[in-house]
């Protein structure tokens, strides 16, 4: 396995396992079966650091659709650099910044997580077209 699907692996397990703290708080505040049940208008609000975890989650899934197949192009054209490895580790630990700054309430440093994890998309974009 390469460096840089490594990364793309951790990247893909953090994102799988994003539902369980936000998932869990449901079940508290609902109880088992009102989290278990189609969602309604009159259902109970989840904690709020719940519901930032959820979209920090949906942000996740949407920015994977970019990241994996950044990754897997790389490989498949059998490039690899200090940079692209670099790249990947800066994506997987930005993301991670992200989903606790805000699952935390932090604007400012959520909207920097998330910029620094697209720059690492932009390094591996470029290594593609070989200009890294």
């Amino acid at each position: 396995m390469t460096r840089e699907l490594f990364w793309l692996t951790l990247t893909v397990v953090l994102t799988g396992i994003l539902w369980i703290p936000y998932t869990i708080n449901r079940c508290q505040i609902r109880g088992l079966g009102g989290a278990m049940a189609n969602p309604s208008r009159t259902d109970k609000p989840q904690s709020e650091w719940a519901n930032r975890l959820m979209f920090a989650h949906d942000n996740a899934v949407e920015n994977l659709v970019l990241f994996a197949p950044l990754v897997l192009i790389l490989n498949a054209i059998d490039y690899s650099s200090k940079w692209t490895v670099l790249a990947c580790a800066v994506y997987f630990w930005s993301r991670v910044a992200h989903l606790i700054v805000y699952a935390m309430g932090i604007p400012v440093f959520r909207t920097l997580a998330f910029t620094v994890g697209f720059l690492a998309q932009a390094v591996l974009a470029l290594a593609i077209f070989k200009v890294l």
